[in-house]
């Protein structure tokens, strides 16, 4: 019953995800909305759940493959959060391509419970399962528009790179496994320890095991789904690819590195210190040439994991508040960006071209205000979230010796600046394309609204989520 009680917001989300299949089902022909309404509901609820269930201590259950922490309590809730959101903009999305489109729904529901698995992973096996569920609920949304040969093209790049991915980390763990002989995590960090001169062959796991985080989190070189996927897919599965997997993803790097592999901390910190570098400039770099606002906010997607890695290489605990900061002040800039593309879209149109964004201070101010204080916010300009972001990890890497790196850094932040200021000049100093304002509604304009003043008021105010990551991290038992 103990177990039972640990898992009560993941058993939720199932129930939740099933009944919206069962939903969509009998209802989603008649009544689309229900199958919506549905999924919020249950999103709801698992929010709730969470909020009341943030441990004091660290508690294992399920034979040590589950743990319920404070950082991992933190993590579900903002994952939770975002998917919440994520599903109000794919409504609106869906609503003006005249497609319900109810599948959507569960396979977000069964990728959030995949999430929740791999925030609480207490073992490599937990790990996997987690992966896996993501991994395949996201698959079949990108191939979700049949009819559509862009996003069938998307879905079997990201399926085969992904199962290459998922192969190779499976591999790794093999290898630690075969070592030390054990798949609990805590055992792990104690075996990997004292491995005398078996070293070298956990280093050869470790490699394995980096490749499938690198893939999740989408850093060079294993990136080149990345841009693909994003521009493929529709709109709204992009936007959701885009933001509450990559808090999963983090976790999973957490999970794996620190408290599992600990021990070869001086190994994988050089490792992540190179996926850093190639990932901010070729992400930067790359960006520049995209006329697809899609494709470019993929490549800026690569750059901004890059700077989130930063704090992982401090390899402290103020270091993992820093990434953790990173990666959730960049999934809501990010969903605010994709959501502006679903509010320019049409029935005929994704309007995910830079050209759609022309003279867009003309046709709806206030939209262009929000967008740019998303797009200040990616490009780090105080006092938006963005800057603070990325402040707090080059403070960390500072902290742990590497001034060279921190200045490499801030050159390619310097070098990213360019294309977010190019999309400003555009949405304020080109000639509209089309003059129609954008019609959204009203739901779609509170939530886009909001999420863009969000941006803004953490940047106003960066202490409240700072704390919580702090709080959450240094409650995160050290290996060292």
């Amino acid at each position: 019953m103990n177990d039972i009680a640990l898992v009560i917001p993941e058993a939720t989300l199932l129930a939740f995800a099933c009944g919206t299949l069962l939903v969509d089902a009998f209802l989603g022909r008649r009544n689309p909305a229900a199958t919506f309404w549905f999924a919020v509901l249950g999103g709801l609820v698992v929010l709730a759940e969470l909020a009341h269930s943030v441990p004091d201590t660290i508690r294992i259950g399920f034979a040590g493959t589950y743990r319920l922490d404070v950082v991992g309590a933190v993590l579900k809730t903002f994952i939770v959060a975002l998917v919440l959101v994520s599903l109000f903009y794919a409504r609106e999305y869906f609503r003006k391509r005249g497609v319900s489109q109810g599948e959507h729904y569960p396979l977000v529901l069964f990728a959030t419970l995949g999430m929740m698995m791999l925030v609480s992973s207490n073992s490599l096996l937990m790990v996997y399962l987690g992966l896996e569920l993501l991994s395949l609920s996201l698959y079949a949304l990108v191939a979700l528009q049949r009819d559509s040969l862009q996003s069938s093209e998307a879905a079997m790049k990201y399926f085969v790179l992904g199962a290459l991915a998922s192969g190779m980390l499976l591999y790794g763990m093999s290898m630690l496994y075969g070592v030390t002989g054990t798949l609990d995590l805590p055992d792990l960090l104690i075996k990997v320890s004292v491995a005398g001169d078996k070293r070298l062959l956990l280093v050869f796991g470790l490699v394995f095991v980096l490749v499938g985080i690198s893939f999740k989190l989408g850093v060079v070189p294993f990136h080149m789904w990345v841009p693909d996927v994003y521009q493929g897919a529709a709109t709204p599965v992009t936007q959701f690819i885009g933001t509450a997997p990559k808090l999963a993803a983090f976790a999973m790097a957490l999970r794996l590195l620190v408290d599992g592999l600990g021990g070869l901390a001086e190994e994988w910190h050089q490792m992540l210190i190179l996926l850093a570098i190639l990932s901010m400039g070729l992400g930067n770099l790359l960006a520049i040439a995209q006329t697809n606002f899609k494709r470019m906010l993929a490549y800026s997607t690569i750059a901004h994991m890059g700077y989130m890695l930063l704090g992982l290489v401090s390899t402290r605990a103020s270091g993992y508040a820093a990434s953790m900061f990173y990666v959730t002040v960049y999934a809501l800039m990010s969903m605010g960006a994709f959501g502006a593309i679903i509010l320019l879209a049409s029935r005929n149109s994704e309007a995910d071209q830079l050209s759609d964004l022309s003279g867009l201070a003309k046709r709806s101010p206030w939209f262009a205000l929000i967008m740019l204080i998303l797009l200040f916010s990616m490009a780090g300009v105080p006092p938006f979230a963005g800057f603070w972001a990325k402040w707090f990890v080059l403070k960390e890497v500072v902290g742990a010796g590497y001034t060279w790196l921190a200045a490499l850094a801030v050159l390619f932040s310097l070098v990213g600046a360019y294309y977010y200021l190019r999309v400003i000049k555009i949405m304020y100093f080109d000639a509209p394309v089309v003059s129609e304002r954008p019609e959204a509604g009203q739901d779609l304009k509170l939530v886009l609204s909001v999420n863009g003043l969000a941006v803004l008021a953490l940047g106003l105010m960066p202490d409240m989520l700072l704390r919580v990551c702090l709080d959450a991290t240094l409650s995160y038992p050290p290996w060292q």
